[in-house]
C-alpha cells in the first residue's frame, strides 16, 4: 500500500527511557538516549476510516493481525523514542520509521507528550513534521495537564475534533507544502513531456513507415514503367510484322490478279500486230483494210 494518503494521528505519553539535555529542538541532535521508553496511548484518530487493526499482512508496520495499530505504533515509538528537547512547549526530535506499507513520523516535547502520524510511503515526511509542529501548540495548550495523568485512550473522544481538523487540512500535502506542490507540478510536466516524447516517437515511426511505403511505390512505379516500355516495344514489333504481312499479302494478290491480265493483254496485242502485218504483206487496198479493221 505505497501511497500518499494520511492514515492516522496518535498521541502518547512517554515515561522513562529518554533524557532531556540541551541540543537541537528541531532534530534532537545532541540528545542523550537511555533506551526504550514506556508508552501510554492517550488518543487516536483513524482518518483513513479503516479497521481498528491495520495489520493486513504479517511483518508490516502494524505487526501480526491480532495487534491493534495503536499498540503497534506504540511499540515503534517506545522502542526508538524521539530525542528530548530542552525548551519547554516545543516538539522536536522527529523520527521517521518505514515499513513496506506505511511510515510513522513522530516527535515529543520535554514533558514526554508524543505526537505520531501514520501515512503512506509517498506522503512527504517534511509535510508530516510540519503538521506535528502546527498541531502540537494547540493540543498541548488544551490537553497537556490531562495528558500527564490520563489513562489509555482517555482523550480520543475529547481530541477527535482537533485531530480531525488537522487531518483534513493536511490530507492533500500539495496544498500545505510548497515543495510538494512544486514536485506535483514537476511530475505533471514530466508526464506531459513523456506523453509528448511518446507522440513524437509515434509520429517518427509513422513517418518512417510512410517513407518506406513511398519508396516501395516508387520502385513499383519504376518496374511498371519499364514493363510498359517493353510492352510498347513488343506491340510495335507486332504491328510492323502485321503491316509487312498485309503488304506482302496485298502485293501477292495484285500479282496473282494483274500478271495474268497483263500477259493476256500482251498476247492479244502481239496477235493483232501480226495480223496487221500479214494484211499489209498481202497488198490489200487501204479501203478494204480499213473495212476489215473496223
Amino acid at each position: 500500500m505505497s501511497d500518499s494518503k494520511l492514515r492516522a494521528v496518535l498521541v502518547y505519553r512517554l515515561e522513562g527511557g529518554r533524557s532531556s539535555t540541551h541540543g537541537d529542538s528541531e532534530t534532537g541532535d545532541g540528545i542523550a538516549m537511555t533506551g526504550p521508553a514506556s508508552t501510554t496511548m492517550l488518543a487516536k484518530y483513524d482518518y483513513a476510516s479503516e479497521y481498528d487493526s491495520h495489520a493486513g499482512s504479517t511483518g508490516g508496520l502494524y505487526g501480526d493481525k491480532e495487534k491493534n495499530y495503536a499498540d503497534a505504533v506504540g511499540l515503534v515509538v517506545g522502542g526508538d523514542p524521539p530525542g528530548g528537547v530542552a525548551e519547554e512547549g516545543v516538539i522536536g526530535g522527529f523520527k521517521v520509521v518505514q515499513s513496506d506499507m506505511h511510515q510513522v513520523v513522530y516527535g515529543a516535547d520535554a514533558d514526554g507528550l508524543c505526537l505520531a502520524v501514520v501515512t503512506g510511503l509517498k506522503y512527504p515526511s517534511r509535510t508530516t513534521c510540519q503538521l506535528l509542529s502546527e498541531l502540537y501548540p494547540e493540543y498541548s495548550s488544551e490537553f497537556s495537564l490531562q495528558a500527564k495523568s490520563a489513562t489509555t485512550n482517555a482523550l480520543s473522544k475529547k481530541s477527535k475534533s482537533l485531530l480531525k481538523t488537522y487531518c483534513k487540512k493536511y490530507d492533500d500535502s500539495t496544498k500545505v507544502d510548497k515543495a510538494s506542490a512544486l514536485n506535483s507540478k514537476v511530475d505533471a510536466v514530466k508526464v506531459q513531456m513523456q506523453d509528448n516524447i511518446a507522440a513524437m516517437l509515434q509520429n517518427t515511426e509513422q513517418a518512417e513507415t510512410l517513407a518506406e511505403r513511398s519508396n516501395q511505390l516508387n520502385e513499383q512505379a519504376n518496374v511498371f514503367q519499364k514493363k510498359s516500355k517493353d510492352l510498347r516495344k513488343q506491340m510495335r514489333c507486332k504491328n510492323i510484322k502485321m503491316t509487312i504481312v498485309l503488304v506482302a499479302l496485298v502485293v501477292g494478290i495484285l500479282v496473282i490478279v494483274l500478271v495474268p491480265l497483263i500477259m493476256k493483254a500482251k498476247k492479244a496485242y502481239s496477235g493483232g500486230d501480226r495480223m496487221l502485218r500479214g494484211l499489209v504483206d498481202m497488198d490489200i487496198p487501204e479501203e478494204d483494210l480499213s473495212v476489215l479493221l473496223d
